[in-house]
Parts: structure tokens; C-alpha cells; sequence
């Protein structure tokens, strides 16, 4: 018996160091357990901020700050929206309720590096202990990054600014509270940890991830989206679709390199993942029912409603999987706009809508990243209502592809690139823009080179 106890023992030490030390494998026995083994990830996170959703439940704002003991609150917004219901709404809650605040209204659509380092210093001045959103992504940006800034006095703008254009270090002090009020239906911010500006010294998109700058919690008012005009409805349900669609797409998790040290390193953008999927596709389920009537009718409550809800399912499932190509392509898009103004949007400035400028290239790169993962495209065209039955998944790119283009030309999309001021000569440009995307474009599920970017955006300069 003792010689089959030590035999016992002798192997029981043996699979101690021969087992696998990655913490996707490792048990209690091992000690120091590090990611040095593993090139890729082995794991997942799931955050989003808390959702509140009802007909009028702006109301409860000044509920929640006077709760939470707020005597100075920030409400930022901007220049459109400070006259409309959505504003007046929370500055009503918060009157009634008795809490303290100051108007921040020069927030500009589309925001840059120096609107935003006006926001954080309007912030800095006030010393808030509370912030409050009011607006569509723009805003709740630019609010994200006001509040990272104050409660970070000393940093400088690059620090937390993604790499390579900025330092990207991690967030690792508290933040204020902040609640997000979304007004438009596209955008998820009120649902992640994501501030997006164009770097105008480089005439590149790019932003700050982390989980740190999520609001605490997102006020969904249905209401507040009866206010948008048709192509504002149209241009936010793009993004809305395309964040589905990416996200649904993207690399998954665990062949996302590299396998980080220290889970602070693990990025927002994850990868695809069986919970973001969930919510992905059930965001193109709604997209595909409800975007054409939100937009045919702004007073079709049930649309409206709906692509509201839509938006912070995507920015769920997105938050947490990430995008890809269309997203990281769409950055220069936008940033080296000519001339353009898009309709419904009161602006002085040029103007390619956000969600405008990432689905014009969603044809060509569902078309392009198809071999990586047939039958996710697949199932993405069955949703939009292609009839897939029969199809071959080698050809489940066109079939996508085509199932977006007749979806785009219903919405009366604008005919590609060349009908918001490119041309062919403008593609290296907008390749260099895209190039420096690494945070979303590294999720692509197929590798990709700057010849296969630059065929895609001449692919994009004509839909139909």
C-alpha cells in the first residue's frame, strides 16, 4: 500500500509540471500562473454600463443625482439640441429636484481633438462631482473624455489617446458618474467605454477605449428619438447595422493576439464571443424590420422606439466584441471630408455622418472578409432576407454584399464614395487614414494589406 501511495504521490507531482501553466488550463496546484505559453487570448469579458429604458424616464435624472448626493453636476449637450424636448426634459428633472448644475452646449458633431480639450477644460474649471450627457454620440464623447480629463488633471491629451497616435496607457483612477441620455438611435455610447474624435493634425479618426469611461448608466427614453430628421434616423440605423455586423464578424476572442499579461491589458475590443453574438444578432434582426419604417415615418412611435432599443443591444454586443474594416475605414471617410453636407444635419462645416461613412464600405468588405467566416456572413444576409438556401459558402460575400446594396438602395444611400466628394486619386489618402486604425482593424477575421484596403475603397466609390 505505501509503495502504491508513493507511486501516487510521484505522479501527482509529475502532472504539476508537465500540465499546461496558461490560465485557461492551470489549477490551484500552480503558482506565478502567467500568459507567457500562449500567443493568443483565452478569455473574455462582458461590460456594459446599466440601461434604464421607459417612455419619460428622463424625468428620473434628478432622482438618480440627488440620490447619489451630486451638488454640481455638468450637463453637456449642444447647440440644436439645447432648444429641443430632450434637453429641457433633464434640465426640468433636475431643476425639480433641486440639484445644482452648469450648461455645457458647444459640443460639435463630429467632435475633434480641440473640441474636445475645450469640453475638458470647461470640466477642469467646474470641478463637477456628476456629469450628465444629453445628445447622440458626439456628446456622450465628448462627455466620456471631459470626465477622464478632470479626474486626471495632470495628463497630458496623448496619454490615454489609442496607439499609435497616442500613448494608450490604461485608465486606472475613478472616474465621476456620468449619465449617458442617447437622442439618436446608432451610436451605443451610452452602453460602452469608447470616445471617438478626428485628429486633425493627422485628418485621422481615431479615440480612447476603456472600460473606465462607461457611463454609469444610460438613460433610454424612447421620446427622445421622434426628434431626429429622416436621414439623421437613417444615418444613425447604419451604424447601428454596421456595429451588428462587425461585431458579429470579428476575429474571435481567442485568436486575437496578443494574450495580455494582466487582465487590465485586455482591450474593450475583444474579438466576437458567444454573448456579444447574442445581442449582434438580435440587433440585425431589428435593424431589418424597423430601419425603413423609423426613417419612412418619424412619427411611427413602435420604428423609433424599437431602433432605440436596437442601439444598445448593438452597443453591447460591439462594446465588448469590437469592430473591424467598415468602422476603421470609415475614420479617414469622415475626417477628410471636402465638401460635403449631408442633409437634415445643422451644421456650418463640412459633413459625412458617422454612420453614413462607415456603411458606404460595407458591401466591398463583407464581400472581402467572407472566406474568413462563410457562415456568419450567411446567416447576416438570411437576417436582411436573402434567401440562403441554396447558396455555396464561397459565395456568401457577393450574397451579402448584395443583400446590403439592395438594402442601402431602398434607403436611398447615396451611390458611394465618388457622391460624397472622393475620388480615385484620394484613395492613398484615406488608405493612410486607415492605416493607423490597428484597434479595430486587427479584429478584421481576414488578414489584410494596404493593396487590399486601397481595392476595397475602389470598390466603395460606386454601390449600385
Amino acid at each position: 500500500m505505501a509503495a502504491s501511495r508513493d507511486r501516487v504521490v510521484r505522479l501527482l507531482v509529475q502532472l504539476e509540471h508537465a500540465a499546461c501553466r496558461c490560465p485557461a488550463h492551470s489549477n490551484t496546484l500552480h503558482q506565478a500562473v502567467t500568459c507567457s505559453e500562449r500567443k493568443t487570448d483565452y478569455a473574455f469579458e462582458m461590460a456594459s454600463s446599466n440601461i434604464r429604458y421607459g417612455e419619460g424616464v428622463s424625468r428620473e435624472i434628478g432622482m438618480d443625482l440627488q440620490n447619489s448626493g451630486a451638488r454640481n453636476v455638468c450637463v453637456m449637450t449642444d447647440k440644436n439640441l439645447c432648444r429641443l424636448p430632450p434637453v429641457k426634459a433633464v434640465v426640468e428633472s433636475l431643476a425639480n429636484c433641486g440639484v445644482p448644475f452648469k450648461m455645457y452646449d458647444s459640443v460639435r458633431v463630429e467632435p475633434t481633438d480641440g473640441s474636445f480639450k475645450d469640453a475638458i477644460a470647461f470640466a477642469k474649471r467646474g470641478a463637477f462631482d456628476a456629469f450628465v450627457a444629453v445628445g447622440g454620440g458626439s456628446v456622450i464623447d465628448t462627455c466620456k473624455a471631459a470626465n477622464l480629463y478632470s479626474c486626471h488633471p495632470d495628463a497630458r491629451f496623448l496619454d490615454f489617446v489609442n496607439a499609435p497616435i497616442g500613448r494608450g496607457k490604461p485608465v486606472t483612477g475613478a472616474l465621476k458618474p456620468l449619465i449617458a441620455v442617447p437622442t439618436t438611435a446608432g451610436t451605443g455610447s451610452e452602453t460602452t467605454g469608447v470616445a471617438i474624435f478626428d485628429y486633425e493634425p493627422l485628418r485621422a479618426k481615431t479615440g480612447i477605449a476603456s472600460r473606465a469611461l462607461r457611463p454609469t448608466l444610460g438613460v433610454v427614453d424612447p421620446r427622445h428619438t421622434l426628434s431626429m430628421p429622416a436621414r439623421v434616423a437613417a444615418n444613425s440605423g447604419f451604424d447601428v447595422l454596421c456595429h451588428a455586423l462587425e461585431s458579429y464578424t470579428a476575429l474571435p476572442y481567442h485568436q486575437r493576439a496578443p494574450c495580455p499579461p494582466d487582465p487590465v491589458s485586455r482591450p474593450a475590443y475583444q474579438g466576437s464571443n458567444p454573448i456579444s453574438d447574442v445581442w449582434a444578432r438580435h440587433a440585425l434582426r431589428v435593424v431589418a424590420k424597423y430601419l425603413k419604417r423609423a426613417v419612412g415615418d418619424p412619427e411611427d412611435a413602435e420604428a423609433r422606439s424599437a431602433m432605440h432599443l436596437a442601439s444598445v443591444f448593438a452597443g453591447i454586443g460591439f462594446g465588448n466584441a469590437g469592430v473591424h474594416l467598415c468602422h476603421g475605414m470609415s475614420y479617414p471617410i469622415a475626417g477628410h471630408v471636402k465638401t460635403h453636407k449631408a442633409d437634415g444635419y445643422n451644421v456650418e462645416h463640412p459633413l459625412v455622418p458617422h454612420g453614413l461613412s462607415v456603411v458606404l464600405t460595407a458591401p466591398a468588405v463583407f464581400g472581402f472578409t467572407a472566406p474568413a467566416c462563410p457562415e456568419r456572413h450567411l446567416d447576416a444576409a438570411q437576417i436582411l432576407g436573402a434567401d440562403v438556401s441554396r447558396v455555396k459558402p464561397s459565395d456568401a460575400g457577393a450574397v451579402l454584399a448584395d443583400a446590403l446594396r439592395r438594402f442601402l438602395f431602398e434607403m436611398r444611400v447615396e451611390d458611394g464614395l465618388a457622391a460624397v466628394g472622393y475620388r480615385k486619386e484620394d484613395v492613398p489618402a484615406l488608405v493612410r487614414g486607415t492605416v493607423p486604425q490597428e484597434r479595430v482593424t486587427k479584429l478584421s477575421p481576414r488578414e489584410h494589406s494596404e493593396e487590399d484596403l486601397t481595392r476595397l475603397f475602389e470598390a466603395s466609390m460606386k454601390l449600385y
